[in-house]
């Protein structure tokens, strides 16, 4: 089976190329050549945004599954359905679980629940690129197939919920000098992060599946735990026994720093438990097998295993100590104003 990536690299889809080809899949790669070939992957040499370029580069090719990573807004939907026509027998769009309704109405997240996020861009662009991907398959009978991650990371990754994500070794680093680090909320909600490998025995089952055409599916693990959880975890795992964790409302986060409005109100301050049954029912045998906290473990051993790896994000790192700041002082000047009077000893 001809296999396309568009992208194939980052830190969700190498896991999938890799398992694509040890299933014996012919896995070509699109992109701009930036990172490191994967061994066993075919390259085509495009910037997927230039879409007469990539025209060109694509030309005279059809392909049995497109996966497309990297489209985020309905013009970039709009170019692939020109691309692509005709020439694919099931386009695969990575969405994500961020989609789904905030706030819930219903704590267990299925493929049925509600597409709706008025707190993030991000997300609301997703739904756009879903409403006209199934718009194209009832109208023309393009094939198409919708996954929605949700927190997914790897052997690069640290998925806490304030960290520098291209620099995510920032947070251990300040864990590991004691340092505070920041909790979102109370920390007691429930939260759901995947392992990049048991997203990819999802992933891989469902290429050329023909029951798959026109379906949405997340792809996650079924182990859910509280932020307070996936922080200490992640702390013992950097051999951190005790990690200083200042827990800060998410309201508060996102009026200090706008830009956190979203991942925070639109995303991870909302518990995310999700049922898995559609996946498991399409693709037979799959299991999420890496408990958080093995996978964070091996994560940290990536890290540590090479110093170049452990790029640090001082502005970052200056921002939440600002915000801790704030929130210390803030919070001594309540207790002050709110003590009960002193009584007079007699």
């Amino acid at each position: 089976m001809k296999v396309l990536f568009i992208g194939g690299t980052g830190y969700i889809s190498t896991a999938c190329t890799e398992l694509a080809i040890a299933r014996g899949f012919d896995v070509t790669l699109l992109n701009r050549s930036t990172r490191t070939a994967i061994p066993g992957a075919k390259t085509i040499t495009a910037d997927i945004s230039k879409t007469e370029a990539t025209a060109a580069a694509l030309a005279g090719r059809t392909w049995d599954c497109v996966v497309d990573f990297i489209a985020y807004t309905p013009l970039d939907i709009e170019d692939r359905l020109a691309l692509f026509r005709g020439r694919v027998g099931q386009y695969i769009f990575i969405s994500s679980a961020s989609a789904y309704q905030k706030p819930l109405t219903d704590y267990l997240v299925t493929e049925s629940t509600p597409l709706a996020n008025p707190l993030w861009d991000y997300s609301r662009n997703k739904i756009v690129c879903e409403e006209r991907l199934m718009r194209a398959y009832r109208e023309e009978r393009f094939p198409f197939s919708v996954i929605r991650p949700s927190l997914t990371y790897g052997d690069f990754i640290i998925p806490l919920a304030i960290n520098s994500w291209l620099k995510s070794y920032t947070a251990i680093d300040r864990m590991r000098k004691g340092l505070a680090v920041i909790v979102p909320g109370d920390g007691l909600t429930l939260w759901t992060i995947t392992h990049n490998s048991d997203f990819a025995k999802g992933l891989v089952g469902l290429l050329g599946h023909p029951g798959a055409i026109g379906h949405a599916f997340h792809i996650t693990s079924d182990e859910a735990l509280t932020w307070n959880q996936i922080y200490q975890m992640t702390a013992e795992a950097a051999g951190v026994a005790s990690p200083k964790l200042v827990h800060i409302a998410s309201d508060f986060l996102s009026a200090c720093v706008p830009s956190l409005t979203g991942t925070l109100l639109g995303d991870k301050s909302n518990s995310a438990v999700f049922d898995n049954t559609k996946i498991k029912r399409f693709v037979p045998g799959f299991n999420s097998t890496t408990r958080y906290r093995d996978g964070i473990a091996r994560t940290i051993a990536w890290f540590d295993a090479d110093a170049s790896r452990r790029a640090l994000d001082l502005e970052a790192s200056q921002l939440w100590d600002r915000l801790i700041g704030a929130y210390t002082r803030g919070l001594d000047a309540a207790v002050k104003e709110l003590a009960p009077p002193k009584v007079p000893a007699r």
